[in-house]
């Protein structure tokens, strides 16, 4: 402290302390004591009030008997009052069980699994499909029907859907069967994936899945964007202008659904497919609708090239890989298509 003292007057006290590395309030509660005084460190004391060691250690006895060994500090205070005994406050025992490490969550809890992010690839059609359900208002308020859609990501192709009364994990099945049957999937081809709902993680509906030999994965809870798909179809369904407020019966919602699905598969320019239709993409068409958008393309060029700045036109080709949660490319390695 005579250093810091002896170099404040010239530099100041702040650039001295941080100099000779001491605390300023070291510094001034010495001179507040008296220059020369040494400055005592704080030692913990125990007070009168304190528990002996003995105490201490019948508390935590007692916390760790088998009485009590699942309850909590204040359960464990009330119920030893009950009883006519007290040993401490509430919270000294937590303070003894802190001492000891012990301070956590004491009563077995439900510990959850961790979900994988499902990482999908589709390549080609009826590799992956999607399928989700919506509701659909009815008539009178707290009325719902229940719309099932089977979704292939790769070519956004309904292959499937129903309305009905309401979600049964019977009717999925049999929807996903009558689905799988009519695109003729054989053992081994096709994943299909879902969110957690009742219907989705059934018995009957893995069961089937078994049988065709299909793989089923699911979304993590909670994590919407882990169904992309079915999100993004059911919302092209609900904003298109027709969509009613409320259907009138079950027959009227099946009638739209006739219309949506029949336009949304063979006549919807999907922005995801370099607008080709879902059709288009699913049975193999993609490749004559491109080459016959190129000719035009390419007798528009010769007509008039000075209306093509960069280069001559060329049609956009659909992508040729679709991930539900694509993963990153290892560092380095940038051939994740």
């Amino acid at each position: 402290m005579q250093a810091v003292e002896q170099l404040a007057p010239g530099s100041g006290t702040a650039p001295a302390c941080v100099a000779l590395g001491v605390a300023r309030a070291t510094l001034y509660r010495q001179r507040r004591r008296g220059k020369g005084t040494p400055v005592t460190t704080q030692v913990e004391r125990s007070t009168p009030r304190a528990l002996r060691a003995e105490e201490r250690q019948r508390v935590l006895a007692t916390l760790h008997s088998e009485r009590f060994v699942d309850q909590a500090p204040a359960a464990v205070y009330a119920r030893l009052l009950d009883d006519g005994s007290y040993l401490c406050s509430e919270r000294t025992m937590y303070r003894l069980l802190q001492g000891a490490g012990e301070v956590r969550e004491r009563r077995d809890q439900l510990r959850h699994p961790v979900y994988a992010k499902p990482e999908l690839l589709a390549s080609r059609p009826n590799e992956v499909w999607s399928w989700d359900i919506t509701k659909l208002l009815g008539p009178a308020k707290w009325t719902y029907f229940y719309l099932y859609v089977l979704l292939d990501i790769y070519s956004r192709y309904v292959v499937g859907w129903m309305v009905a009364h309401r979600e049964s994990a019977t009717l999925a099945k049999k929807l996903i069967a009558e689905s799988a049957r009519k695109q003729a999937i054989e053992p081994g081809q096709l994943t299909v994936h879902a969110d957690r709902g009742s219907s989705m993680t059934s018995k009957p509906v893995a069961l089937l899945l078994a049988d065709l030999g299909v793989t089923k994965t699911h979304s993590r809870p909670s994590v919407s964007n882990d169904n992309p798909f079915s999100e993004a179809q059911f919302k092209t369904l609900k904003y298109r202008p027709e969509f009613p407020d409320r259907f009138g019966s079950i027959e009227d919602a099946r009638a739209f659904c006739v219309e949506f699905f029949d336009w949304y598969d063979n006549r919807h320019y999907h922005s995801g497919l370099a607008l080709l239709t879902p059709a288009t993409v699913h049975y193999g068409e993609t490749a004559a609708v491109i080459e016959h958008r190129g000719a035009v393309l390419a007798a528009a060029y010769a007509a008039h090239p000075e209306r093509f700045v960069r280069r001559a036109p060329r049609p956009a080709e659909p992508p040729t890989a679709v991930w539900i949660n694509r993963p990153k490319p290892a560092e380095g390695n940038d051939d994740l298509q």
